[in-house]
């Protein structure tokens, strides 16, 4: 028998029984368009994900300060001892190559007010690289300049949530606000980043230069001299990040008199690290779900097989006639196997159809991030023809195995 002719007698054999094969199909249906809407989800889940936790820097390391003691010799969390200096910063900056920004910084918060405006926000108090190491850009502005930064000038550049909170739709630059007590001029404002990578609102802060924010707001002036809270560091190449960790690690040890087997007083952060193991849990997750996908799609194949061998029972005595009039094992196989294939191909292009309407319906009425992707589609089916293939050959077999005489027999 030709291709043509095991096709045309598979589809005559198919719409003999329509209902039947179109049931047999749905499980198979039903698998490939869970496996694509599930998968499409997990990447898109991982591409909004990746996108979130980019705005942290894969080459950048976060020294804070170590932790302190309370009273009765409590020891308190990572932060709460000033153990960073402006020195330490300066230090990194000439001793590392490796690292090509560093930017020491203070934090806090402050009522801050504009007219009859009002916002409770975060200031930090930042060196000229700060801008650099986070990927902020100005929205308008100039920013500030090397004299606002070595004499301590009252001057603050706005994130967009500030911004849109305390002017609204009125000029900011230029502006006179209040940072607590303090007026300060607005000599710029950030463009707009968005939700961060663990939730927060990355544009609801106002930046001022780090003597500042030390000399003029409300509790800086309480820190030790040259005191500051955070040394963030941006490292040239990516290769070099652990090397340079180290660096890092063993400087401040000996700056800060650390002997052999005494605790840091400090804590370096690599961001890569919380970027990678993030990623990866992504990718576990995307892969569970499609994984939980693939269990329908198993169970339509079986439905496949059972379906099979139920025809090939029915269908003995013409299996006889068949093998009476000529035909050989082979070719009882091959019908019976493009029969299982025919129903599994039907299946996985209706499957595919529904499964790409179904991301596209879940990403614009669903609050799920959707990302299709045609190797996804291209893997949808190729899993359909799997399944009929693997499915369909056992039945396929066990007609070609059958002893003609014995089928004749049947009634």
């Amino acid at each position: 028998m030709t291709l043509s002719d095991v096709l045309r007698t598979a589809v005559f054999s198919l719409r003999g029984n329509w209902v039947r094969s179109a049931l047999t199909s749905l499980g198979v249906i039903i698998g490939i368009a869970a496996v694509i809407v599930m998968v499409s989800v997990g990447q898109g889940t991982q591409a909004e994900i990746d996108k979130l936790v980019s705005g942290l820097g894969s080459n950048r390391l976060d020294v804070q300060s170590g932790a302190g003691f309370g009273g009765g010799g409590v020891r308190m969390g990572a932060g709460s001892s000033l153990t960073l200096t402006e020195d330490d910063a300066d230090a990194i900056r000439s001793d590392i190559p490796e690292i090509a920004f560093v930017a020491a910084s203070l934090r806090g918060g402050s009522q801050l007010v504009y007219a009859e405006n009002n916002w409770s926000s975060q200031w930090q108090g930042v060196q000229a690289d700060w801008f650099a190491i986070n990927s902020w850009e100005l929205a308008s502005g100039d920013g500030f300049t090397s004299r606002d930064y070595g004499s301590g000038t009252k001057s603050v550049i706005l994130g967009e949530t500030v911004r849109r909170e305390l002017f609204g739709d009125e000029q900011a630059l230029g502006q006179t606000m209040r940072l607590g007590r303090v007026p300060f001029v607005v000599v710029g404002t950030f463009k707009s980043k968005g939700q961060g990578g663990f939730g927060q609102d990355q544009d609801d802060l106002v930046v001022v230069p780090l003597q500042t924010a030390r000399r003029r707001l409300s509790g800086a002036n309480a820190m030790p001299a040259g005191a500051v809270q955070q040394i963030a560091l941006g490292v040239a190449e990516a290769r070099d990040l652990e090397y340079a960790q180290g660096e890092v690690e063993a400087l401040l040890r000996q700056r800060h008199k650390i002997q052999p087997g005494q605790d840091d007083d400090f804590n370096v952060r690599n961001i890569a690290q919380i970027v990678a193991t993030r990623t990866q849990t992504t990718k576990l997750m995307s892969l569970l779900l499609g994984a939980v996908a693939s269990i329908s799609l198993i169970v339509g194949g079986i439905g496949i097989m059972n379906i099979m061998l139920v025809s090939v029972t029915e269908r003995i005595r013409e299996i006889g006639l068949r093998m009476a009039v000529g035909a050989g094992p082979r070719d009882i196989r091959r019908q019976f196997l493009a029969e299982a294939m025919l129903i599994s191909l039907i299946g996985g292009t209706l499957g595919i159809a529904i499964g790409v309407a179904g991301a596209l319906l879940v990403g614009k009425l669903g609050s799920l991030p959707v990302q299709l992707d045609a190797q996804v589609i291209g893997m949808a089916a190729g899993f359909s023809i799997a399944t009929g293939l693997f499915f369909g050959y056992y039945p396929a077999s066990k007609a070609a195995q059958l002893d003609p005489i014995e089928a004749l027999r049947q009634q």
